[in-house]
Order: structure tokens, then sequence, then C-alpha cells
């Protein structure tokens, strides 16, 4: 790792955003930002702050250069602080200042910055033709971690992922050089950017093609505050159950949240409250408490969950000490009953170490199942639902407990389920306490992209604890 007090690496870094001092902090500054999740300190030898590709170019060259590793930082939402370089010492690349966005008027393809945060996304999409693009709710996140490592939202079932709109990306790689990614020019890099860029280069510019936005949606929520683990378990299992139905349709999104003050079922329908009415959701359930229900004409407000805002008023853009784990689930590993009457028992019985924790089961799959595995680097294309666990310490790093009461959730879940079942964990929902975390993030797919990382960063530039490393065969 490179000399972060070098006098020269400090010159060179200064000269490759114009000598402008406000456009570079290094170790020791007070203009270092705080890290975004306090229980995983992590001090960069300096966070530079450019405003065009070349100056992003330059700035990869002087790390070579001086033998520092890079990492860009978009929204800064990494659980893992990888945005910051995972580990002291890295070369930060912040993209606050590539805010550019056009929309051609015929194709309607946005072109845009990757410092644009997921709420201005919205915003200059909509106010531009009312166009929209699939992508998760929390307004803070950064285009340039979302749309390069999955990017899952309310409108994945019939849009897809956040990435599988993207359809060009300028890149910077290791050698500094500026390339164009499409399935038609650098295709093996437009592969690996399409959920694993971190690991390949500092993307700065996307093109995404769009789609006219919802004009009428009904966001629902039911609510279950009360009840046994027993009774708990019964609502899960009839969510489960209508959820990997296979003939639901696409404009059905859905969400369980479980916390300590019991279950939310929420979602949005992308249709009309009598299309929704005509569902008869509540019918699949047990009575539930209270029920509400909202019918939206306007794109803006229909971006947005009960569990993301939840998230966002807990952990959101303000650093806290926090620790999540997730899990993919396909029609072959729906959760039996057996395994559902355990985990909500575990969750009855077992001492937490914080009140501040929830769960999120997310439905997934639709358009997103469409594409083949092995088209992007993002690997879990059979999912049809995702489990995500936080557990946030409001006193202090987050203790040894809590992080087994997570775990724990998890490994009653893996137990009830056939030995010969295969599980990985989503690539944007770091877990830095995993084991073999390339092969559980990106699966089949990790071969080839160790491939593509020994032709195009075989130094290990583009570095953090969990990023794809240069295959064993080309070392």
């Amino acid at each position: 790792m490179g000399n972060s007090q070098s006098i020269f690496g400090h010159a060179c870094f200064l000269a490759a955003v114009s000598n402008d001092a406000s456009r570079v902090a290094f170790r020791g500054s007070l203009q270092l930002p705080p890290v975004y999740n306090l229980d995983i300190p992590v001090v960069p030898a300096a966070i530079t702050y450019p405003k065009s590709t070349d100056e992003v170019a330059d700035i990869v060259r002087c790390a070579v250069q001086h033998d520092y590793k890079v990492q860009a930082r978009s929204g800064g939402h990494s659980y893992a602080n990888h945005g910051l370089g995972g580990v002291d010492g890295a070369i930060v690349v912040d993209m606050q200042h590539f805010q550019h966005f056009s929309m051609h008027p015929f194709t309607h393809i946005a072109t845009i910055g990757s410092g644009t945060l997921l709420g201005d996304l919205t915003t200059r999409l909509y106010d531009s033709g009312g166009r929209a693009v699939a992508h998760g709710t929390c307004p803070q996140v950064g285009t340039g971690g979302h749309l390069t490592i999955g990017g899952l939202g309310p409108k994945s079932r019939e849009w897809g992922m956040a990435l599988d709109h993207v359809e060009e990306a300028t890149v910077v790689l290791a050698n500094s050089s500026i390339v164009q990614a499409s399935k038609d020019h650098n295709d093996d890099l437009f592969f690996a950017i399409k959920g694993a860029a971190a690991s390949f280069g500092v993307v700065t510019e996307f093109k995404l093609h769009t789609y006219p936005a919802p004009t009428e949606a009904y966001q629902y929520s039911f609510t279950w505050s009360i009840g046994d683990a027993q009774a708990k378990a019964a609502v899960f299992k009839q969510w489960q159950k209508l959820i990997s139905t296979e003939t639901l349709t696409r404009k059905f999104s859905s969400e369980l949240l479980v916390s300590e003050a019991g279950i939310i079922v929420s979602g949005t329908y992308f249709g009309s409250r009598e299309e929704f009415e005509s569902f008869k959701f509540e019918n699949h359930f047990p009575g539930s408490t209270s029920s509400v229900g909202l019918t939206l004409s306007n794109w803006l407000g229909m971006v947005g969950s009960q569990a993301e805002e939840l998230i966002e008023r807990v952990v959101g853009g303000i650093p806290a000490n926090f620790y999540s784990k997730s899990l993919p689930f396909t029609n072959e590993t729906i959760i039996p009953d057996h395994g559902v009457d355990a985990l909500f028992e575990y969750i009855d019985q077992t001492k937490k170490g914080t009140l501040a924790w929830f769960i999120i089961f997310d439905l997934e799959g639709g358009a997103t199942n469409d594409v083949p595995t092995n088209a992007t680097a993002y690997a879990h294309r059979n999912a049809f639902m995702w489990m995500q666990s936080y557990a946030i310490s409001l006193l202090g790093p987050v203790s040894r407990e809590t992080k087994d009461f997570l775990q724990g959730m998890n490994d009653i879940i893996l137990g009830s389920e056939p030995p010969t079942a295969r599980f990985g964990a989503y690539p944007g929902y770091v877990d830095p306490y995993m084991e073999n975390a390339q092969l559980a993030y990106w699966g089949s797919n990790l071969p080839r992209l160790e491939t593509i990382k020994a032709e195009v960063d075989p130094k290990d530039i583009f570095h953090n604890p969990q990023s794809v490393r240069v295959g064993p065969k080309h070392r």
C-alpha cells in the first residue's frame, strides 16, 4: 500500500484535480467525510473530487504510480464502507460532481452522471417527458453503485433491475484509459460492470433506456401488531404462498416487514384501486389489526415503501453502527412450514442485544428472472424473494449477541432446506463477515469475472475486501 504522507503522491493527486485544494482531502484532514457504517471504521489515504472523466483517469494514474488501491464513491451507502476503500489507505474517487443529465427526444435514452442520487434521478427523468426506470426507493443512494450492483425496486417485476436499464457506460480502467462499454463494444467489461463494477473500474456516465412513468397505482398496507410466534408464522406462510404463485401478476409488488412491533405487509399494485380490490388481497390472511390504502396518480409518489422508509429513518444518510445479512429464495427453496415455525419461534425467544432490529422479505422475480444468469455479472436471476435482516446499535459497536441473532436466523432457514439447496447473498447488502463472499455474491459468474479481472486489472487496483480477485489460473 502506498505511503499516504508521500509529498510526491500529494502533489500528483492535487494536480489531477487542477490544483484545486478544495477537491482533494488527505488523511488527517477535517474534510474527510464520516463513514456510513460506524461499526467498520475506515480511513482512506485521500478522497478526491474530480469534475471530469479525464480527471478521474489522472487520479487513477497517480494511484497506480504511488501504489494505492482505488474505489469510487457515489452515494456513500456501502454497508461495509467500500465507498471509502473498505480498508485503510485507499484512494477514494468521489463522484458528487458528476450530475449531468440529458434525455434523447426520440429514443428516450437518458444520459446521467454517476454521482446522481436516486431521488434526483427519479425527478429528472419524470421532468423530462414523464419517463422512469426501475430502481430502489431510498433517495440518498447513488446511481454509481446502484446501477452497477443490482438495483431492486417496486417496478423490477415489470421492468427488471436497475442495471438492466444500462445500455452503455463510460469507464476509467486501471491503465487510466477511458472506454465505452456496451453489448457491442468491450462486451466482457460491460458484463462485469453490470453487477460487479467496483472491481473493474470507475464508471463516470451511464446511458439508460427508460419507460413511460406509470400514471396510476394503489399502495396498500396491512398490520399485525399483536400475536404469538405461531400467529406471526401463519401470516408469513400465507404471504409466501401468495407471492410464490407462478401466475401472480407482475403489476404486484409486496414486502413483509418483521420487527419488535409486529408484522407489516405492504406494497404497490401498478393499476387501479378497483383492480387491486378484485385481487382480494386481504382474504389471503388472518385478520389484520389495521389496513391502509392510497390511490396515486403521480410516479414521484409511487417510488416508496414502508420498509425502505423505516431503513431511511433508522439509518438513512446518517452514520450508525449496524449489521445486515441477506438470503435469496427461489421456487425450489421456498421456506417450508416447519422452517417458518422455527424461525418465528427463534425470533420470539432469542435475546437480540438491541430493540432496533427488523427483517424485510421482498417479492422480486418477474422481469428480473427473464434475463439469463450469464448475461450480466449479477447472478441471482432465479430469486423470487429476498430476505434482508438489519440490526442497529444505538449505544456503540454492534454486539456479538446481536450479530449471532442475525446469523442464527439464516442458520435456521438454511437448516430447514434440502442439503442440495444453494444460497448466495445480494452484493449490494455487503456482509463483511461472510466467508467465501465472492462466490456468494456472484455465484456461477465468478470464474468469468476473475478472467476479466486478469485482463483489465491484473494488479488489483480496484480493490475492496470482498471484490473480485484475479483467478488462480491467471496469476
